[in-house]
């Protein structure tokens, strides 16, 4: 492992992918984070994808970009990311297991917001549902809150709401994090329901109740929806990535696929619409140059 890698990219879907091909082409050290699975085009059927005839699957492609990354020297961590930070000349990157340094970031993670799509949802965001703990977590002091949600970015939510909220609830269909993340959670004051998911949320103004489906209703005032990875949002805002300012909803970038912050690159669905494979794939061959480039420039001094 490199002290310091001169190209991190978070997310393994075309972007990231593409990015690393290029970069370790260039003989950068390149490490990608990110699980397969996460990716949209993990689940897609392909048949808009330029030299490729028919129908083809996400899956084997991602499977072929991997094989041709790791071919050309590039390392590859299927863990989620949970936290960005930026340092001295560099920046750090925490997984569920591990901590990273890197001279230049890609974020290449797919959408930023995913919902639960469940009745009563759309009533109540921005009063009482939220789509970032990071983002959100100090207006619910002292309330009892919930988080839904199976994978990393939903534990480290609950466990992050402990320090705010005066309850905390983790609402899952069956965790898929890392034993040392199941760990804290258990030896954690979250109370646990698992096997069970959010059928429907109510309230008069604001959000009061959350009906699950085992028949449980929760009494709280805040409910999070942490579905997958760190999202976008949570992971660009804290080291002051610029949004979208017109949706908030995808990291504004130049031709580049540079961001407002010197090193840190963004590509792919997280980059804005439309949403193709074909964007991803040439925005992640420019964030990779680019990154590398810079990364070279910063080596030199």
């Amino acid at each position: 492992m490199f002290e310091i890698t001169d190209v991190l990219i978070i997310g393994s879907g075309p972007a990231g992918l593409q990015a690393a091909l290029h970069a370790a082409r260039k003989k950068a050290s390149v490490v990608v984070l990110g699980r397969r699975e996460n990716s949209a085009m993990c689940q897609a059927h392909v048949e808009n994808y330029l030299f490729l005839d028919g129908i083809n699957e996400g899956e084997d492609m991602l499977k072929t970009g991997r094989e041709q990354v790791l071919r050309f020297g590039a390392q590859m961590v299927a863990e989620d990311v949970l936290g960005l930070e930026q340092e001295v000349g560099c920046f750090a990157v925490r997984t569920e297991s591990r901590s990273f340094k890197g001279r230049t970031v890609i974020l290449a993670m797919g959408s930023s917001i995913k919902k639960l799509k469940v009745k009563g949802e759309k009533d109540y965001v921005g009063k009482g549902i939220s789509y970032c703990v990071d983002c959100d977590a100090n207006f619910y002091r002292n309330a009892r809150v919930a988080v839904v949600g199976n994978e990393s970015a939903a534990v480290d939510g609950a466990l992050t709401l402990l320090g705010y909220a005066s309850e905390v609830h983790l609402i899952t269909r069956g965790l898929n994090v890392s034993e040392g993340m199941k760990k804290k959670l258990e030896s954690s004051g979250v109370k646990f329901h698992n096997g069970t998911w959010v059928k429907e949320l109510a309230g008069k103004m604001v959000l009061e109740r959350v009906s699950l489906e085992d028949g449980e209703e929760l009494e709280i005032e805040g409910l999070f929806v942490e579905l997958g990875a760190k999202g976008a949002m949570e992971l660009a805002t804290a080291i002051g990535v610029q949004m979208d300012m017109e949706t908030f909803s995808y990291i504004a970038t130049n031709k580049r696929q540079e961001t407002n912050i010197e090193g840190v690159y963004a590509a792919g669905d997280i980059a804005g619409p439309p949403r193709q494979i074909a964007k991803a794939v040439g925005e992640g061959c420019l964030a990779g140059w680019y990154a590398a480039n810079h990364a070279f420039k910063l080596k030199k001094g």
